[in-house]
């Protein structure tokens, strides 16, 4: 892979160095991890030699890793005092004052059944350790495709979903082990958005996604950041693999001709619940 210097020689875009970790090209809003345990997490979960046991810890704790990284720089934030048990002891001084995330904040946690199913709880579980649980709520959406006569989906229906009330203005956490075409996203919000309302804020956490979910997610009219361990561009030619992830976003591959990722992971929401109906 070129380095930035040898990509602006080439007349190529640079990528951005704004977000967490690694550099890229595709904006602001995606945040891309840049560390080794990360990297063996996503190599893990996406081997077939990682078993059943395994995958779902691994699920577990990489979806941990993305979403307190996420939780600490999106959720809202007020100033608090907090009285420690050393205030016995030493007066005034034994009271906390800074910056943490505000507890009048409402936020949405939405499991995508069934691949979210565990990252949805995982994130649900982290934010009940530090928020209110009355402004904290665990919402799922059940998408089902339908085929048609041909054998090809025609339509997705979303009956025996449990939405427990507004969204308006609600900070929104969808987390999903695989980012592929960014569909269930857009479908996800329309679906809301007619029944629920608008949240302020889109929190979306895959622990792989490809170029083509990013490019379809941020067309969403509503604030928006992702968080993500590895974007995969695998079904590109090799002269776009060459450059810097984003760099020529336009020409990038992640998805086959039935839309998994590649390299990716396979089906990951039929391997974690060990059903491929």
């Amino acid at each position: 892979m070129p380095d930035i210097a040898t990509a602006a020689a080439q007349g190529e875009s640079l990528p951005s160095n704004e977000g967490v970790g690694r550099a890229h090209g595709y904006g602001p809003r995606v945040h891309i991890l840049e560390d080794a345990w990360s990297a063996a997490a996503t190599a893990k979960l996406s081997s077939p030699e990682c078993t059943h046991t395994e995958l779902v810890q691994v699920v577990r704790a990489l979806t941990t890793r993305l979403a307190t990284t996420a939780f600490g720089r999106e959720l809202p934030v007020m100033e608090r005092a907090v009285t420690t048990r050393m205030a016995e002891k030493h007066g005034a001084l034994g009271t906390w004052r800074g910056g943490a995330v505000d507890p009048a904040a409402q936020v949405v946690v939405l499991d995508v059944i069934r691949g979210g199913i565990i990252p949805s709880q995982t994130c649900f579980e982290l934010l009940s350790l530090v928020h209110p649980i009355e402004h904290l709520r665990l919402d799922h959406l059940n998408m089902q495709r339908v085929a048609g006569a041909d054998g090809h989906v025609d339509r997705v229906e979303l009956t025996g979903s449990k939405v427990g009330g507004s969204i308006e203005g609600a900070t929104m956490v969808i987390p999903d082990p695989m980012g592929a075409t960014g569909g269930t996203i857009l479908l996800a919000m329309d679906h809301l958005k007619a029944s629920h309302g608008v949240p302020s804020r889109l929190i979306l956490i895959p622990l792989i996604c490809t170029p083509e979910f990013l490019k379809a997610v941020q067309e969403l009219d509503v604030e928006l950041s992702v968080y993500t361990a590895r974007v995969d561009r695998g079904m590109s030619s090799p002269e776009v693999l060459a450059t810097p992830l984003g760099a020529r976003w336009s020409e990038e591959r992640g998805l086959d001709d039935e839309d998994y990722i590649v390299p990716g992971a396979g089906g990951v929401g039929e391997v974690l619940n060990h059903s491929w109906a």
